[in-house]
């Protein structure tokens, strides 16, 4: 576009309109511009503070679904559901944000109306049968874990782990959800240790193999150690030990290897043994038991008393 040589441009602006109400004009104009950016901009030290993690309150205020897990009602888990629900009270209101805190020494929470009280902790340990399912109720009326329990009237005590209704062994239950999460967590590296019996007789490649690692459907699974037991003219013993909780993760590994599974013994969780326990006998844990575990889980953290 022509432009005549003395027309004004942005550069000589001022120089051409020089008229003071034009002048005054432009530099109001600049001036609101600048405050509008300077409004637009944060402190830095204001969005820190603003941005900063809240830290939790100190003594026992804990979130409305740790303090139900901890009360040895439920998991958290279960607890969020619930009070999404409306299930839940403290006094007299009925809360339905998770995120609430409580403060466990004073208030009085309900579900469906009824108060919730600590439960005095229990731990067991049960060395399974063959041929029980792990769970509390069977649809198809199968006999189940809980039939081993039938001395134990405790309405929220549940298995920490599960075995499959072909592999027997060591199974502990609890109504602390907080010592069974810690002993779940792969962050522990709680160890557990099965003796299983394959149909051939191992050798040094099969056991290096399952500490390698295998694939089976797509997973990498492999075993903390594995190593000879013992042996006889068609099949043999082996014991295994995981830090994994996958799925019949033992069973997956033989099948990748093309070895049939004859049967899966849990011995050990995290050093505690099953011991000469009785098939389908239930004992407490000792005090010592309980301590070595929280030792394993960091030195009680994980683990309240």
């Amino acid at each position: 576009m022509f432009r005549h040589p003395k027309s004004p441009t942005p550069q000589n602006f001022e120089h051409h309109c020089w008229h003071p109400s034009v002048v005054h004009a432009k530099n109001d104009f600049r001036n609101r511009i600048r405050d509008s950016e300077v409004k637009g901009r944060r402190s830095p030290q204001k969005t820190y503070e603003r941005n900063r993690p809240q830290a939790e309150p100190a003594g026992k205020r804990v979130t409305l679904p740790r303090a139900l897990s901890k009360l040895g009602y439920c998991s958290r888990t279960q607890a969020e559901r619930l009070i999404a629900e409306g299930r839940v009270r403290v006094g007299d209101r009925i809360v339905t944000d998770p995120s609430a805190w409580v403060d466990l020494s004073t208030a009085l929470i309900k579900v469906d109306n009824k108060e919730i009280v600590a439960e005095t902790r229990i731990y067991l340990m049960l060395n399974k049968p063959r041929g029980l399912v792990t769970t509390r109720h069977d649809p198809e009326g199968r006999p189940t874990v809980y039939d081993c329990l039938a001395d134990f009237d405790v309405p929220h005590l549940s298995p920490v782990g599960r075995l499959d209704k072909a592999s027997e062994g060591l199974l502990l239950f609890t109504n602390d959800t907080e010592f069974a999460q810690a002993l779940l967590d792969p962050i522990t590296h709680v160890s557990k240790s099965y003796h299983v019996q394959i149909d051939r007789i191992a050798d040094d490649e099969m056991l290096a193999a399952m500490m390698t690692g295998l694939r089976h459907d797509g997973e990498l699974l492999r075993a903390t150690a594995a190593r000879r037991l013992r042996e006889g003219d068609r099949n043999s013993w082996i014991e295994v030990e995981l830090q994994e909780g996958r799925n019949r993760q033992i069973r997956r590994m033989l099948e990748a290897l093309d070895i049939a599974c004859l049967r899966l013994v849990r011995v050990a969780i995290g050093g505690l043994g099953l011991g000469d326990l009785p098939k389908g006998s239930v004992r407490a844990l000792t005090e010592s038991e309980l301590k070595d575990l929280r030792r394993k889980l960091g030195n009680g953290k994980a683990i309240r008393d």
